[in-house]
């Protein structure tokens, strides 16, 4: 997490996880720049796009990174994790499979990333309802099981994929805010202990010169 000038500025790394076509890259586009691709290919190589969302009227970047394809061969890389904030931990409500990955793509997120990590779980292609294949009470269940926020979304119709990012940025803000209170006043305390030593230090040279 980088600060900018007068600590105004934020960006915290967000990674896709979830197994090969389950939406992740149409996510993304759909979050960053509103596009969906009805034909998109595999990702190759990295990719990530950048975000700009205000909360409490400061400016914070979101940098989402995509698996580049990689989750194919089953091989992300601990590079990819590195310095990640947030994660979405994307599954295919229309292919059971991608649900019963999760949990292994969990291990992978917990191998890598601390725990304080703000993590969601997303049920995609909510608009293929009529061959879903994985119940909404079964990914809520998943979720609560794991700790993890829930959402279903659609990167087709662009149902609930902002909210999805905005709830998981939020999580991050606020994450690192109590971060930043835990260590001032831990700061505050050791700095009211260095004082009460010293005081007694004082005492005690004062106590053996009499």
């Amino acid at each position: 997490m980088d600060e900018g000038v007068g600590g105004e500025e934020y960006l915290f790394k967000i990674v896709v996880i979830g197994d090969s076509a389950v939406g992740k890259s149409n996510l993304l586009s759909r979050f960053a720049r509103d596009e969906f691709d009805l034909h998109s290919k595999a990702t190759i190589g990295v990719e990530f796009q950048t975000q700009v969302v205000d909360i409490e009227g400061k400016e914070v970047k979101a940098q989402v990174w995509d698996t580049a394809g990689q989750e194919r061969f089953r091989a992300v890389t601990s590079a990819y994790y590195r310095g990640a904030v947030g994660a979405l931990i994307v599954y295919d409500i229309s292919r059971r499979t991608t649900f019963d990955s999760i949990k292994r793509w969990l291990d992978e997120l917990n191998t890598h990333c601390d725990t304080t990590t703000a993590r969601m779980l997303v049920g995609n292609k909510s608009d293929l309802e009529n061959i879903r294949d994985v119940s909404v009470e079964e990914g809520k269940r998943l979720a609560e099981e794991e700790g993890l926020f829930f959402i279903e979304t659609s990167a087709l119709d662009s149902t609930n994929v902002k909210t999805a990012f905005q709830i998981v940025i939020r999580a991050i803000y606020d994450n690192y805010k109590r971060k930043v209170l835990n260590s001032d006043s831990y700061k505050a305390e050791l700095s009211s202990n260095r004082v009460s030593l010293i005081n007694g230090s004082t005492n005690r040279s004062s106590c053996c010169s009499r």
